[in-house]
């Protein structure tokens, strides 16, 4: 057993963080997997915690393509995939030069930017107007850069996919799809800054398991539970996790 799971902690944080990503994957993208990083951060140090993640995110977003084959907006992922690319690439150049606690701090501070926003403009009613391809190459790349450090593109992706206002459903499809894609892309730069040796991967292995039943409880909630609601109470932990983490990072 992984020593790890000697930590109360650790255990609590992990467990709770793939359930969330599942659930965003299948059926509420966005809010739920933001909190995953910053959550385990808590326990562990930020880089571990994403490349704890990473393999079963990868596994999650098989079973997610699976369940919105084809429904993703195929124009808009050819806008966006070069700029998620640059981004990973970009990520990857500059991570060595981040410490454990400055990450702490930034993945709190992006936690806490997120979230406030999330509450200023749903509570303003703002709409975003729609986007341009130069638009969908910055977000594109801006997503690709905190999906590798942290696994937190969903706000700069939302931020353009949002304003071409897609149904529901091709809206998930084109998130799931984006990250399928971006997921593999960071997979030989995780291996190269050694972060999927078998301590870590021993971890998500006893960790996969629950992949499934976040994908399935996401698919159940999709349709039973008000998005509204939904989102609401998991932009608001976000704010809680964020300051903790600046505060620790800080401190």
């Amino acid at each position: 057993m992984p020593e790890l799971f000697a930590d109360p902690l650790f255990v609590a944080t992990a467990l709770t963080a793939v359930l969330l990503i599942g659930i965003a994957k299948g059926g509420f993208a966005g809010g739920p997997v933001l909190m995953a990083v910053p959550l385990m951060s808590l326990a562990i140090d930020p880089l571990r915690a994403a490349a704890i993640l990473l393999p079963i995110l990868l596994l999650m977003d098989a079973l997610a393509v699976k369940k919105w084959w084809r429904q993703w907006d195929l124009q808009e992922l050819k806008v966006l995939l070069p700029g998620a690319l640059l981004g990973t690439l970009a990520g990857w150049a500059t991570y060595r030069f981040l410490s454990a606690d400055l990450l702490r701090v930034l993945v709190g501070l992006l936690a806490l930017v997120y979230g406030l926003r999330w509450f200023l403009r749903h509570d303003s009613g703002r709409a975003a107007g729609r986007p341009g391809r130069a638009a969908g190459m910055f977000w594109g790349t801006a997503a690709g850069f905190t999906s590798f450090a942290v696994h937190a593109g969903s706000p700069p992706l939302h931020a353009y996919l949002l304003g071409q206002r897609p149904s529901k459903a091709t809206f998930q499809a084109t998130t799931v799809a984006f990250f399928f894609v971006v997921n593999w892309l960071k997979l030989g730069p995780y291996a190269l800054l050694g972060q999927l040796e078998l301590p870590n991967l021993s971890v998500s292995l006893l960790l996969a398991p629950l992949a499934p039943l976040g994908i399935a409880l996401g698919a159940w909630l999709h349709h039973r539970v008000s998005e509204a609601l939904f989102f609401r109470f998991t932009y608001a932990a976000l704010l809680v996790i964020g300051s903790r983490l600046v505060y620790v990072g800080l401190t």
